[in-house]
């Protein structure tokens, strides 16, 4: 892999977009914190480096700065926002807090043409952009030139086009910004020069090169749930190593209707795989039991989680590492500078680690890869479509949509609501547009009227959303039709529910409340 682009990461909450956008140019790219920068340099060999944004201001003391070697490589460089502020701040520009600050849409006036936006945007034109920022750059360093505006910014797009440095004020990451992958797109190849020939065909071939080597002739244990993530990592791991790898099947009855059926029907007996089917309803029920905070049930899953791979890897005479569907998402947030909230969100991942105990190593080859681009990778191996597409459904599976205290009563009529609704997407041909679907039993009865007698039953409510990547999300805008004919049908079929609603809250960058 020659092509490689680095993005310091100062953080902004929509840093991972930036790397989609870079791949999405058929370009490799990693995100680092900006104070693990330097450490990694040398070592990563970029072809070109990209800035992110931030909250931070560059005049206060002790914020974040790019390492001054960024700016000494002899290679491309942009800075995007407070990634374009610090470049202007340690190359001799001034910035300072402003009054007339821009958050949310702006337009900017091309002045000059640049390489940055060749094809697209041509002097004098005008363009919707994304901004986010409450300081303003003064003035510019020497050997730069101004190539755009905006009302409240003199200094919206900046370059040194002798040197390759590049600023951005707006956000080109971000779909509000017209043409902001384009802009993207021109950087890491016309002016980085990236051929843009990385593929999901050579990360297959990278990576089952890369297990080899790290595996050797060790033995795997890998855990399967059925998600699209584990399913490719089997699959993966099965090519590359064969017979040295066992997948483990928790069946800890907190799954979707028929799910373990599948599982097991398609890795034992279609792929082959060495497959474990270990039965534990009983023991994750019996310790969720009375619990309700969801943190403590997430801490549980995990930990019995790996109480229970510890106890069949040694009925299969121990194994020296374990496999899981890290993604890369979990890996930035779990190196975040600012600490983040991935302690809280991947609870129950193993992304920072195992207990020593299990004295086993940690064998992660989707690290590097978003969910999409986990998907384009099961399609490369041939998973069938239907796991491949089935909707994120994370490791606490049941447990987190039955708010309050767990039981087996509540988890079989959360099932049989749940299968139909997507059962009723499916029909409609919507399944695919929505990026995860379910319903959630609420901890809260109503009293209704049923025929001639009173009930007192369980409010069931929709959740869907539509996303590429799971980091922002919206509501999926269902007909009335569409939900009163699902909300009958739940009614109607499920007994313990007697009322349904739709939740219609969206997840903006940043936010992490929903499932």
């Amino acid at each position: 892999m020659t092509d490689r682009i680095l993005i310091i990461d100062f953080g902004s909450q929509v840093t991972q977009l930036i790397a989609r956008r870079v791949r999405e140019s058929g370009v490799y790219s990693e995100i680092i914190p900006f104070n693990k920068a330097e450490e990694i340099l040398e070592k990563f060999n970029p072809k070109g480096i990209i800035l992110s944004g931030g909250p931070n201001s560059v005049y206060e003391i002790d914020t974040p700065r790019a390492p001054e070697a960024v700016f000494k490589m002899g290679v491309p460089v942009l800075g995007i926002c407070y990634g374009e502020q610090t470049m202007c701040e340690q190359m001799g520009g001034r910035v300072q807090t402003s009054d007339e600050r821009e958050f949310g849409r702006a337009f900017i006036e091309i002045k000059a043409d640049s390489p940055l936006f060749e094809g697209f945007w041509d002097v004098g034109s005008k363009h919707q952009v994304w901004m986010s920022h409450g300081d303003r750059i003064d003035a510019i360093p020497e050997g730069f030139k101004v190539i755009a505006t905006s009302g409240n910014a003199p200094f919206a797009a900046i370059a040194n086009e002798e040197k390759k440095f590049y600023g951005v004020q707006f956000h080109p990451e971000v779909v509000h910004t017209t043409d902001g992958a384009k802009l993207l797109d021109n950087f890491v190849k016309k002016i980085v020069g990236c051929t843009g020939d990385w593929t999901m065909a050579s990360f297959r071939e990278t990576e089952i090169a890369k297990i080899r080597e790290q595996v050797g002739t060790g033995r795997v244990i890998c855990g399967l749930s059925g998600g699209v993530d584990s399913s490719v990592v089997a699959v993966l791991l099965h090519e590359a190593i064969g017979d040295q790898l066992t997948c483990v099947f928790v069946d800890h009855g907190l799954m979707r209707a028929n799910e373990a059926d599948q599982v097991v029907s398609l890795f034992r007996e279609h792929y082959h795989i060495n497959l474990v089917h270990v039965d534990a309803e009983d023991l994750f029920l019996g310790k969720l039991a009375g619990v309700d905070d969801p943190e403590k049930k997430r801490k549980i899953i995990g930990g019995l989680f790996i109480d229970v791979f510890e106890e069949e890897a040694r009925k299969i005479g121990g194994a020296d590492f374990l496999a899981q569907g890290t993604l890369y998402p979990d890996v930035i947030e779990s190196v975040s500078f600012t600490g983040g909230p991935s302690v809280t969100i991947k609870s129950h991942h193993n992304v920072g680690g195992l207990p020593e105990r299990m004295n086993m190593a940690l064998v992660e080859p989707l690290r590097e890869l978003f969910k999409d681009e986990v998907r384009e990778l099961g399609r490369e191996l041939g998973l069938p479509e239907a796991f491949i597409e089935r909707h994120p459904f994370p490791g606490p599976g049941l447990a987190i949509r039955v708010p309050g205290a767990v039981t087996k009563e509540k988890c079989d009529i959360l099932r049989k609501a749940d299968v139909i609704y997507l059962e009723e997407i499916k029909k409609a041909g919507l399944y695919n547009e929505i990026w995860q679907a379910f319903t959630v039993l609420l901890p809260v009865r109503t009293v209704g009227v049923m025929g001639d007698a009173r009930t007192y039953e369980y409010v069931c409510a929709l959740r869907a959303v539509t996303s590429t990547d799971g980091m922002t999300a919206d509501y999926y805008p269902y007909s009335h039709d569409f939900l009163g004919h699902v909300s009958t049908r739940i009614i109607n079929e499920v007994r313990g529910i007697n009322r349904v609603v739709y939740d219609i809250t969206s997840k903006p960058p940043g936010t992490i409340e929903w499932e």
